[in-house]
């Protein structure tokens, strides 16, 4: 058993494998020293719209296409919806409410979820919209190891220091606005995931099986280890 915990305790993390320097500020930051913000994204209900509200949508999506200043990348995420925890609640609720109606009402419709979910399974859909700026690909006057040797301060990776990161930042909330209003154009809604969320959602994505029974503490209980 000795040898085996060893063994595991060897292994590398998921972190090690990531393509991510540092998450700070809402916004994420690769080791190639680019920067991505996160943008959670309403859906439109098309089928449901009028054939002249179709119409508009479509046309204002083109113009907004034809719009973009730089490649933005679309994401679908779709889960299945583990819902145990509001079932639990549920039931803690029925036990404090002295109503007795009450109590046959939310029995009845705590077995006509548990019935549902044996049917078939229950996805959720997250839509995501990615924004990235990239500083090495900003400034053509500098060649390549000119632009390289300003971002990194180590030969283990990228490491921005706090005016370097300030002024990417702010490049990258003018594109961030920039997007948010060309999809509320459409009538979409949109708003930038901070830290946490971000966190959040790649610990979700990466730890399929875990993120269902351990959900991540807040960022302040968090202890990062250093590689």
């Amino acid at each position: 058993m000795k040898a085996q915990s060893s063994i595991k305790s060897s292994l590398p993390s998921t972190q090690k494998f990531l393509n991510i320097a540092e998450i700070k500020d809402n916004v994420v930051i690769f080791k190639d020293g680019s920067l991505k913000a996160v943008l959670l994204v309403s859906s439109i209900n098309f089928a449901l719209k009028s054939e002249e509200e179709q119409e508009a949508i479509i046309q204002n999506y083109v113009r907004f296409l034809n719009s973009l200043r730089r490649p933005i990348q679309v994401i679908i995420q779709s889960r299945l919806l583990n819902i145990d925890y509001y079932l639990t609640n549920l039931e803690q609720r029925k036990k404090e409410i002295t109503n007795e109606l009450l109590k046959i009402q939310i029995a009845d419709y705590i077995q006509f979820i548990r019935e549902l979910i044996k049917l078939g399974d229950i996805m959720s859909k997250h839509f995501y919209v990615v924004i990235s700026y990239n500083p090495l690909s900003g400034d053509v006057k500098k060649n390549f190891f000119t632009q390289v040797t300003e971002l990194f301060s180590s030969a283990s990776g990228i490491v921005l220091n706090k005016k370097r990161f300030d002024k990417y930042k702010m490049a990258l909330s003018r594109e961030v606005s920039y997007i948010v209003s060309g999809l509320s154009s459409m009538g979409v809604k949109s708003i930038q995931l901070d830290t946490q969320s971000l966190v959040e959602l790649f610990y979700n994505s990466y730890n399929l099986k875990i993120a269902q029974r351990e959900k991540l503490e807040s960022l302040d209980k968090l202890r990062i280890e250093e590689e």
